[in-house]
């Protein structure tokens, strides 16, 4: 077993609770803070108003984070403001919408952008071509991604060692993809891992921690309800991941299990 299994596992047993919604609901709120090095630390989730992306805020503000969840429409987040996290409108796709998100947060050091903001496409039924359904994909899973992180590098810069995670998919593998299918998703995280791979060595020097991680399967509105994984176990997975990175692993691309993926 490789140090990083060793590690992971570590984490993983110590976050584990996450995995079990009744586990999860019997821990004290101080312990769950004591066990994330982004306690008390300024996390940013975008596209949180759901699935994975609420799961994301609810356990990162269980374990002590100041969580800032974005949503196109905050008044409607209500499961967001929920956790207590701060509820901050966002649309990815549009540059005076990300202007003015990191606007509203100042210069707050960013000690972690989780860019989960996303779309399988399959809402764009009007697409006309392969090749415009690709193009409205990609802009949300990957140039959104890249407008919030440029915009916010002053915060993460000032956090002094951040840590930004592209939520991507094993569908955005190219050695993995033997059965094609699923047209833009496959391109734009394709896309997005190469941006990943360019943040970390664009920003090395900075103390910029980048990676792409894939959450699985997971039973979510995107995932459908026949995936094995739930959000609090992706999440539980993730978290652990997140809590264990060190430099040496920026630019890697992570499975929710903490195995390394291919490219």
């Amino acid at each position: 077993m490789t140090s990083r299994h060793l590690l992971f596992t570590a984490l993983l047993v110590t976050l584990g609770a996450w995995a079990s919604p009744g586990l999860a609901a019997a821990q004290d709120a101080d312990e769950a803070a004591e066990r994330s090095r982004f306690a008390g630390r300024t996390v940013v989730v975008t596209g949180a108003n759901r699935g994975l992306g609420l799961e994301f805020a609810r356990q990162y503000a269980a374990a002590g984070a100041r969580v800032v969840g974005t949503a196109r429409d905050p008044e409607a987040a209500t499961d967001l403001a929920a956790t207590g996290a701060r509820v901050l409108r966002l649309d990815v796709t549009d540059d005076d919408s990300v202007a003015a998100f990191a606007d509203a947060l100042g210069d707050e050091p960013v000690h972690l952008l989780i860019n989960n903001a996303g779309t399988s496409g399959r809402g764009f039924s009007d697409a006309t071509s392969r090749a415009e359904l690709a193009r409205r994909v990609l802009e949300v899973n990957t140039f959104g991604p890249m407008r919030v992180t440029e915009a916010l590098l002053p915060n993460l810069v000032a956090a002094r060692g951040a840590c930004v995670v592209n939520v991507s998919s094993r569908l955005g593998s190219i050695a993995d993809n033997t059965s094609g299918g699923y047209a833009g998703y496959r391109e734009s995280k394709a896309a997005l891992n190469m941006y990943s791979r360019c943040l970390a060595a664009d920003h090395r020097d900075e103390g910029v921690v980048a990676i792409s991680v894939s959450p699985g399967w997971v039973r979510t509105d995107m995932g459908g309800p026949d995936a094995p994984l739930s959000p609090e176990e992706s999440i539980g997975g993730l978290r652990a991941v997140i809590e264990g990175l060190t430099p040496e692993d920026s630019g890697k691309f992570l499975n929710h299990d903490g195995a390394e993926l291919d490219w």
